[in-house]
């Protein structure tokens, strides 16, 4: 099978399809240190965002409000701590004294910051229909076609609901809708696979004429933009 890009056939999709508002600018966007749902920032100091669960930074705050009575002087300054209890050390220069296992599930939370934040990481890849059922007992052994079409694909939001667009770089909709995110192994936060069943337009030496972009429900955060060519018709 062949296609052929055509002004006219993006133009009829523009025409037939919605026009959705464009993207939250990013001055009202939420932070992009976000947490997922079930996570708050743990806020050792005032710029640690690092996404612990709410039971955590309510023993870090406890920690912080107690450590003048946990440092004596000694080998290591007037901040060495008591006995039974080490910095914390939840970022470079942290020497609030807690329990050792205080420090270690500390370090565990810094490793595993990125994947508790919506980063709402978004890409592209694409598939190719299967065999069809012929409806007597019987399937065809290949795909109805050779195309290959566009799959959006997601991690780092919450579990939940995801709109997934795809706009023309001139604002206009190409194509949208929905998906559920949802944990799985492998991926951090909620991820997702949507098939969108249009054409890969890609053509090499030629620059994506689209972008796609997913928005995370839950919290209002936008993946970035990922381009893609669409817009051809298939004959």
């Amino acid at each position: 099978m062949k296609y052929q890009a055509t002004g006219i056939a993006a133009l009829t999709a523009a025409l037939t399809l919605a026009l959705l508002p464009a993207p939250a600018a990013a001055s009202t966007a939420p932070p992009p240190d976000t947490c997922q749902v079930g996570f708050v920032w743990r806020e050792a100091r005032p710029t640690d965002h690092v996404c612990v669960t709410p039971k955590v930074r309510e023993r870090t705050q406890v920690e912080n409000r107690l450590k003048y009575t946990n440092w004596v002087t000694g080998a290591y300054g007037p901040h060495t701590c008591v006995n039974g209890t080490v910095w914390r050390e939840a970022f470079t220069g942290d020497d609030v004294c807690v329990t050792p296992r205080s420090r270690d599930e500390a370090r565990q939370d810094n490793a595993q910051a990125a994947d508790r934040r919506v980063a709402a990481k978004l890409w592209i890849s694409t598939y190719r229909l299967g065999p069809v059922d012929n409806g007597d007992g019987t399937a065809s052994t290949t795909s109805t076609d050779d195309i290959a079409r566009l799959k959006l694909n997601g991690s780092h939001f919450n579990a939940g609901q995801v709109k997934v667009f795809i706009y023309y770089n001139t604002g206009k909709l190409f194509w949208s809708g929905t998906v559920t995110a949802t944990r799985n192994g492998g991926y951090a936060g909620g991820s997702f696979g949507k098939r969108t069943g249009k054409v890969d337009c890609s053509i090499p030496g030629k620059p994506g004429n689209a972008y796609a972009r997913a928005q995370d429900v839950t919290s209002g955060r936008w993946s970035a933009s990922v381009p893609v060519r669409v817009g051809c018709y298939v004959y």
